[in-house]
């Protein structure tokens, strides 16, 4: 859903929390990128002293997550800023683990409302290609995320995830769900819900070789007749925040995954073009 431009109530209490803090040297990058959801962490977590950088603020989680220092990045929406604020969290911090929090628009009768999606693949499904195979053009683009961390001695995937999940394969594109194409996107790509980042986060990261974990809840569904909130942005705000509350809690279960992983382990580098 587009994003209304960024509004600060507050702005002498917003510029106390963007006072200096000491530079962090954080163990995992966690960006977030809509607006709403941005919002949301600054109800959830007002206490951590706020910086400034390109893409907007972050901040040093107060306390350890998982034991692990986390900061928290503004990414900004779409793909551009999506992109360019990942490349910058990687230069900035040279995380362990770059990770990406936030909502998605479920197809209905595909997914269920408030359902957490963990990536295990991404595609940016916006990519109009006339002069060679479109197909191809799209499959660059393509990411499959090695969450091979996760999975257990023998390679399988584990019975259960740190915490329920479903993996899919996530769509992007900048674009809010256009309701005629639900159809095409569950039936060429077997999608079960589209967002605005994600495709570009997971590219950038596998280009870096930067393990990624992307969780994604679905925030509001469309189908072929309509989404249920694109006449209601006061509404995906407010399940903005049901969505980044739920996530919040349950990244220590993950990060904790994250800390347990096999002993030098290292994520497979995509092939490059």
């Amino acid at each position: 859903m587009p994003e209304s431009p960024e509004r600060d109530d507050q702005p002498q209490a917003a510029a106390q929390r963007r006072a200096a803090v000491p530079a962090a040297d954080p163990q995992v990058v966690v960006v977030v990128s809509a607006t709403s959801e941005w919002r949301a962490l600054d109800r959830l977590v007002p206490a951590a002293p706020r910086r400034r950088s390109p893409f907007g603020d972050w901040f040093v989680m107060p306390e350890l997550v998982a034991g692990l220092v986390t900061a928290v990045v503004h990414g900004g929406w779409g793909k551009i800023a999506a992109a360019a604020s990942a490349q910058y969290a990687i230069d900035r911090f040279a995380p362990q683990l770059l990770v990406n929090l936030g909502t998605c628009g479920g197809f209905a009768g595909e997914a269920a409302r408030g359902e957490v999606l963990l990536a295990g693949e991404t595609l940016v499904y916006d990519i109009v290609e006339q002069m060679t195979d479109p197909d191809e053009a799209i499959a660059e683009r393509a990411t499959t995320i090695d969450l091979s961390w996760l999975d257990g001695a023998d390679g399988n995937r584990p019975a259960a995830y740190p915490t329920p999940v479903r993996r899919v394969r996530l769509v992007s594109a900048d674009s809010d769900i256009v309701p005629a194409q639900v159809g095409r996107l569950r039936e060429k790509y077997g999608a079960v819900a589209a967002d605005w980042e994600s495709g570009a986060i997971a590219w950038t990261a596998g280009r870096n070789g930067v393990p990624c974990l992307i969780l994604r809840a679905v925030s509001d569904l469309v189908d072929p007749a309509g989404g249920e909130l694109y006449d209601d942005y006061a509404e995906f705000e407010r399940r903005s925040l049901e969505v980044m509350s739920a996530l919040l809690a349950v990244l220590p279960a993950w990060l904790a995954a994250w800390a347990r992983r096999p002993a030098g382990w290292a994520p497979r580098l995509p092939r490059r073009p």
